[in-house]
């Protein structure tokens, strides 16, 4: 799969807002920004309030305010999921209509008692057209392999590893899978800078972009954030938002957890003047390989 060419850099940082941008967030938000303006690139940020269930009230304005705050401004306006569910209705009947995309007939039980996996043979399925069903994309490729930018070469065995994964659930919810690449060709990203532990959604959205003829954006996945016991730090795991009467020591730690050494710094005593400093200092090569980074102490960087 070819990667997007273009002599602009465009970048993004994509949010779920979920809650408070905490820790590891962050990390995410500055290796993306500086990975776009030590390129003199554009960084764009997207709200992916694609999930009405799991959306918490607030916090994408609350999300828009922390990354001001510690001075990651971004340009353009900002793009919000929710307001374009017409095109991924578009992109949807576009991969329908060139046969990569399929509605499952599959019930809850019958997926549970294969693992959540789907057969083979529901892509022949007939189904009631007036019920309502999932859609999947139909994975054709059983070998796929992806230069990252910052893991290097990664190999997957498709049909082994990854299924014909759902782009629009039963109950009417694009997936991420689905509204990422639609933004992404939308917004002409490309550069996508994200955590390793997306890692396994590039393939899966590199199989869209061949089905859809269009070439991919450049990838590289930084290494994660995990606490004392191997845990990514996360939402989901708890993680509690961040402090913004400390946003040097914040910028400072997510700088380490990129193994940016900040005894190489100069004295800075606002993030406009920080910034421009790590960016002279970020590099990939740096992280190169590295899939997760313990939590650095952040009272004290």
């Amino acid at each position: 799969m070819l990667a997007v060419s273009s002599d602009i850099y465009r970048g993004r940082f994509a949010p779920s807002p979920t809650g408070p941008l905490h820790f590891g967030s962050l990390v995410g938000a500055l290796a993306s920004y500086l990975d776009a303006r030590s390129r003199q690139g554009v960084w764009l940020v997207r709200i992916e309030d694609i999930d009405p269930l799991r959306e918490v009230p607030g916090s994408a304005d609350s999300i828009l305010r922390t990354l001001e705050a510690h001075g990651l401004q971004w340009d353009e306006n900002v793009v919000y999921q929710s307001q374009r569910l017409s095109s991924y209705t578009e992109l949807l009947a576009q991969l329908l209509a060139s046969g990569h995309a399929y509605p499952c007939p599959c019930s809850r039980k019958e997926l549970s008692e294969r693992h959540g996996r789907h057969l083979d043979a529901c892509r022949l399925r007939q189904t009631n057209p007036d019920a309502e069903y999932a859609y999947r994309f139909a994975v054709t490729d059983a070998e796929y392999s992806f230069n990252d930018l910052i893991q290097g070469v990664v190999p997957y065995h498709l049909h082994g590893e990854l299924d014909d994964f759902v782009i629009r659930r039963k109950e009417g919810f694009f997936s991420y899978q689905l509204a990422v690449v639609c933004d992404d060709l939308a917004q002409n990203i490309s550069h996508i800078i994200r955590g390793s532990d997306l890692l396994n959604s590039t393939p899966l959205q590199h199989q869209m972009y061949k089905a859809l003829s269009k070439e991919s954006p450049q990838v590289g996945h930084f290494p994660v954030v995990v606490d004392a016991y191997g845990a990514k730090l996360s939402k989901q795991n708890l993680a509690p938002g961040l402090d913004n009467r400390q946003i040097m020591s914040n910028l400072r730690a997510a700088a380490a957890a990129l193994l940016i050494d900040n005894a190489e710094l100069a004295q800075a005593e606002t993030p406009q003047e920080l910034l421009p400093q790590l960016t002279i200092n970020w590099s990939r090569d740096k992280i190169h390989g590295l899939r997760s980074v313990p939590l650095p102490d952040i009272t004290g960087a």
